[in-house]
């Protein structure tokens, strides 16, 4: 089984120190096999957040734990629009990782992140198509009982973001993504960037999509909150590519605590959850939605 936590939308800039101390010490202690980033370390790609986002980093790699990170939209320079246009992601190569695709593997799962931060988009997500043939590659040279796991900061797919149940934007070239996607055998779709925690088989989103569940994590450590959802990030246990446990781990106000903790079978392409614990409690969490 491998046990991986992924948290998103970390805002160096715009975070809370004590959330930081927290989650840091809560990941110190669980010592997952992986932490995956899926984005937004800054808030404004500024220096000064940027080296502490890479401290951070570097603290948790002190502590042994290894790490696959990507960038966000935040990543990339807003209001410097010549550092926008000619270079978006030098710092955050700088200070965090000049691998803006990076991949891992060990013997339970296969795991490879893309970049889908782009200059003029400023908040929404693209992926090209040497990505995509980046993702059938990188797959297609791992054995068929592994897990594959797709790490973005953009979702691929259009979700529920608000109260009302509105849809946010897809990724830009949506369905060729997700056709890429279906072609690779992705299992475990990985995303962040709306703060908002959601789990759905990929089917019930959209149709010819293929096997994958996709997993939304919250901000880990923003004060920047969107529909009163606390500050999350998710544990998932990854027993077989057919067989996922997710807990979401939520700041009450003083420390971090699970939430929910679903159990996803898949059979065929179609994933269904069954709670392991009682429905999640925990601020608005309480109204979380994608657990069937």
């Amino acid at each position: 089984m491998a046990r991986i936590a992924h948290l998103s939308d970390i805002h160096f800039g715009a975070h809370d120190p004590r959330i930081v101390d927290a989650a840091t010490a809560w990941l110190e202690e669980r010592r997952p096999d992986l932490v995956v980033i899926s984005g937004d370390l800054t808030q404004r790609a500024r220096v000064e957040q940027f080296r502490a986002a890479a401290a951070w980093l570097n603290r948790l790699r002190a502590a042994g734990l290894k790490i696959l990170v990507i960038p966000g939209n935040h990543d990339v320079p807003l209001f410097d629009v010549v550092r926008r246009f000619a270079r978006p992601l030098a710092r955050y190569k700088r200070y965090i990782s000049r691998d803006l695709c990076p991949f891992y593997e060990d013997d339970e799962v296969a795991i490879l992140g893309l970049n889908t931060a782009r200059s003029l988009t400023i908040k929404d997500g693209r992926i090209n198509h040497d990505q995509m043939d980046r993702l059938r590659e990188s797959f297609a040279q791992v054995a068929p009982d592994k897990t594959r796991i797709l790490v973005t900061h953009h979702p691929l797919f259009a979700m529920p973001i608000g109260r009302g149940g509105e849809l946010s934007e897809a990724v830009g070239r949506h369905e060729d993504a997700v056709q890429a996607a279906c072609e690779a055998g992705v299992h475990v779709a990985l995303a962040g960037h709306f703060h908002r925690t959601y789990a759905e088989a990929a089917q019930k989103m959209v149709a010819h999509s293929g096997g994958a569940l996709v997993i939304q994590a919250g901000t880990a450590t923003s004060t920047r909150l969107r529909n009163a959802e606390p500050q999350s990030f998710n544990w998932l246990h990854v027993r077989r590519n057919n067989a996922i446990e997710l807990q979401v781990i939520v700041w009450d106000g003083n420390a971090f605590r699970r939430a929910s903790h679903v159990d996803y079978v898949r059979e065929g392409e179609a994933w269904t959850g069954r709670d392991v614990i009682d429905p999640p409690t925990v601020g608005s969490l309480a109204v979380l939605q994608g657990t069937g």
